[in-house]
């Protein structure tokens, strides 16, 4: 089997290879050599990673990435041929841009800061970069470099399979069940909303779409031999936004915030001041619940009721847990 480049990894490659070339590179040049897109060739379709390759180039410009297209001198309109590149002058640093020893080791702890497993590579490339620069920057911040993961351990699989358009299966465990339930879907895109990532599919079984907490995936991800059709991840990601907003706007908690705290500043930001405390949108009673009854005696909720009493349990289970622990 083909050795499988992560997404993220293979799109960085591109990257690289558009930014090294000043005539640009035909879409046949980059599948036969840039790494990502050349390790599939045994396996994939010239079609399949024809279509690849313009995800990658169109998530490249929607990130900022100033990707070229070079059409033919006589016919502009006549892409059959095209190649394409990175303008260095756009998408480089400048050159008499620089940095201060304090603010390069500001950016050399925030590459640290991703753990083994999500994007300590790409962290890694940056930290050489900024090392390039000519100035060292070993020294410690605050004595310790934090530890964080981007993504939960079902991402890197399902995104695989939105790439390959694959079915796939997973054990989903609902608040409130006892045992987790069997999903055979067609994942169509993975979403970041309130911080926490959602992939939207078609479920097969249920015949409609379905948006999942990753977090609640339980166990490996199975992918199928099943194909579906590319055309219907067109758009998901924008229709996946849209239901999780229109969940929130029918939703919300008004909390009373302690000012100063944790809690006023990441709640802060997401609600809307009221005569008594904030009122947050929210998608998920349990996953807020989670949230607030971290905040400890920062934040206090005063409606709806069924939220309030899913925190009050979780401090109650809190408390219990550490009953008898001295101190």
């Amino acid at each position: 089997m083909a050795e499988r480049i992560p997404a993220e990894e293979r799109q960085l490659n591109l990257v690289v290879a558009l930014m090294a070339t000043e005539i640009g590179l035909t879409k046949q040049q980059i599948l036969d050599n840039v790494s990502g897109y050349r390790q599939r060739q045994a396996e994939a379709s010239t079609d399949a990673l024809e279509k690849m390759f313009e995800r990658d180039k169109e998530e490249l410009r929607r990130v900022g990435v100033p990707v070229e297209t070079i059409g033919d001198a006589a016919d502009p309109n006549d892409l059959r041929d095209a190649r394409y590149r990175i303008p260095k002058a756009e998408y480089d640093l400048p050159e008499n841009l620089e940095f201060t020893p304090a603010e390069l080791a500001v950016l050399s702890l925030a590459g640290s800061v991703w753990s083994e497993g999500s994007l300590s590579q790409d962290a890694q490339r940056g930290l050489r970069k900024i090392r390039a620069l000519g100035i060292d920057v070993d020294e410690p911040i605050l004595g310790f470099a934090p530890r964080m993961t981007a993504r939960e351990a079902a991402f890197a699989p399902l995104q695989e399979a939105i790439d390959e358009c694959a079915a796939v299966e997973f054990d989903y465990l609902k608040p409130g069940d006892e045992h987790p339930r069997r999903r055979r879907v067609f994942p169509l895109a993975l979403v970041d909303y309130e911080a926490r990532w959602h992939v939207y599919v078609h479920d097969v079984d249920a015949g409609g779409p379905r948006t999942f907490l990753l977090s609640r995936i339980v166990g490996d991800v199975v992918t199928r031999r099943e194909r579906f059709d590319p055309s219907l991840r067109e758009g998901a990601g924008e229709r996946a936004q849209r239901g999780l907003e229109e969940v929130a706007a029918r939703q919300s908690a008004l909390l009373e915030v302690e000012p100063g705290t944790e809690a006023s500043l990441r709640l802060g930001r997401r609600g809307e001041p009221q005569a008594q405390g904030i009122r947050v949108p929210y998608v998920d009673r349990h996953v807020l619940a989670d949230e607030l009854a971290s905040y400890g005696p920062e934040v206090r909720v005063v409606e709806p009721a069924d939220l309030r009493e899913a925190v009050i349990e979780r401090l109650r289970a809190t408390r219990d847990l550490h009953r008898g622990v001295s101190a």
